[in-house]
């Protein structure tokens, strides 16, 4: 199980929940990725490091960070990692918010 607080603190950046948003609908963000539908295989690091305008290493701890708090999911394929939203998660998430505050 993950820590809420260090679920809390991945979503303290601006960057991060820009991510999040993006992909609860990513093929209307995403759609022009070549290498799969982004709904279903989830969005290439490239794809979201030239939307946040950031650097790649920049965006990747972003991502590992969201990954760590359970957020993402990572699809592996070959060297290319896409990522995609942890629904169930962030409903827990939001269910955890709402009884404790």
């Amino acid at each position: 199980m993950v820590d809420k607080l260090e679920q809390s603190k991945a979503l303290a950046s601006d960057a991060r929940l820009s991510i999040l948003r993006w992909l609860i609908d990513p093929d209307a963000h995403f759609l022009h990725q070549v290498t799969g539908k982004p709904s279903e295989i989830g969005v290439c690091v490239t794809l979201l490091t030239e939307k946040l305008d950031m650097a790649q290493p920049t965006v990747s701890r972003h991502l590992e960070l969201l990954r760590r708090a359970g957020f993402l999911t990572v699809n592996k394929v070959g060297r290319w990692s896409f990522f995609q939203r942890d629904e169930a998660a962030v409903i827990e998430f939001k269910a955890w918010i709402n009884e404790n505050l």
